[in-house]
């Protein structure tokens, strides 16, 4: 793991869908959740205080949290910001997160694309204009921003023909790949000069490692072929991995097991483990990442806390050494039950009872 630990054995993050905090706590999603300042610190002194009441007992939120000048949310997952600098229009809705609207530029515009100045682009150029009042006036800024992912920022571009696009003309998506990998660490080592932290807000785990990792996006890696992933996608996350350390990957997908072995070509610190994978598998390919174990949100609200328990000794079973562990459960929707997420901790604790 490159030196890099847990604060804590088995470590548990918890993170709420919009419609959750909407119904819950009455914040809304809009422009101003993001946008305005006054209203991002506020609904960030919200939150931590409603993970407390809710979950205070599980080391989540804090009893009297203070404010603080914050430039992204930690709370919430959502990468707007790449998808925006490239181009695409986001949809903001009071209730969900934000939403990238698809772009399908021709290939005439896909190969004329270059990559952008973020200073000087919207919406980080609006970013960095408050990140430098808040400092002028606290100090320091805190919160990065979920910089999203290569292939999903060039599906938000291109549409389904990129995918056809992997085998008829694999330079012109190498190309795009790059350029999208080349902006997203430039984005991250900006956010974490100025901050601290870059992807805590991909997935709050991070914080548990070591806020300074960069932990990359590849939710749509799903959809490809492990070959093509190789083949195509590899040598973009090479480049970026030699930029940014600590290095990491989100991915979502049900079949980590079968990617893994192609990821362990990238120096990796953490790796998301989506629900469904072979967490076995995983941990033989990985033997000395550390796996973020990702539990079932739909699960987690449609299922019985002895369903979620045995899910949960599953994933802890599969998953040794569990040095390298933690659990999580990822964009609950409202109506979640408390109870389940108490027996997902429950057994938790047990396994850091007995093994840690």
């Amino acid at each position: 793991m490159s030196g890099v630990t847990a604060d804590q054995f088995i470590p548990i993050e918890l993170v709420f869908n919009p419609n959750w905090w909407y119904q819950t706590a009455g914040i809304s999603f809009d422009e101003s959740f993001y946008f305005d300042p006054a209203t991002r610190i506020q609904n960030d002194v919200v939150m931590r205080r409603t993970l407390y009441e809710r979950f205070g007992e599980l080391g989540m939120g804090e009893p009297n949290p203070q404010p603080r000048p914050i430039i992204g949310s930690q709370h919430v997952a959502g990468g707007f910001v790449i998808p925006a600098l490239l181009g695409a229009e986001i949809l903001f809705a009071k209730d969900a997160a934000p939403q990238p609207l698809p772009m399908e530029l021709s290939i005439e515009q896909i190969d004329a694309m270059q990559k952008p100045d973020f200073h000087k682009t919207w919406p980080m150029n609006e970013f960095i204009q408050q990140m430098d009042a808040l400092e002028a006036e606290w100090g320091y800024v805190v919160g990065g921003m979920n910089t999203d992912g290569l292939l999903n920022a060039a599906y938000h571009l291109y549409g389904q023909q990129l995918f056809v696009d992997f085998y008829e003309t694999p330079d012109r998506v190498r190309r795009l790949l790059d350029m999208i990998g080349e902006l997203i660490v430039d984005v991250a080592l900006y956010l974490r000069e100025r901050t601290g932290d870059c992807s805590i807000a991909v997935n709050r785990m991070v914080e548990h490692i070591d806020p300074m990792l960069f932990f990359h996006a590849n939710c749509s890696v799903q959809m490809i072929s492990p070959q093509s992933y190789r083949d195509i996608h590899l040598a973009a996350e090479q480049k970026m991995a030699a930029r940014i350390q600590p290095y990491g990957i989100h991915h979502c997908g049900d079949n980590l097991h079968k990617i893994a072995p192609v990821y362990a070509e990238l120096p990796l610190t953490m790796v998301d483990v989506g629900w469904g994978s072979d967490v076995t598998a995983v941990r033989q390919t990985l033997p000395n990442v550390f796996l973020n174990l990702r539990l079932s949100p739909v699960r987690m609200l449609q299922a019985t806390p002895q369903e979620i328990a045995t899910d949960t000794k599953n994933l802890l079973k599969a998953a040794g050494p569990l040095e390298n562990a933690g659990v999580c459960c990822i964009n609950m929707d409202y109506g979640t039950p408390d109870e389940n997420i108490f027996a997902m901790a429950e057994v938790v604790n047990k396994y850091r009872k007995y093994g840690g």
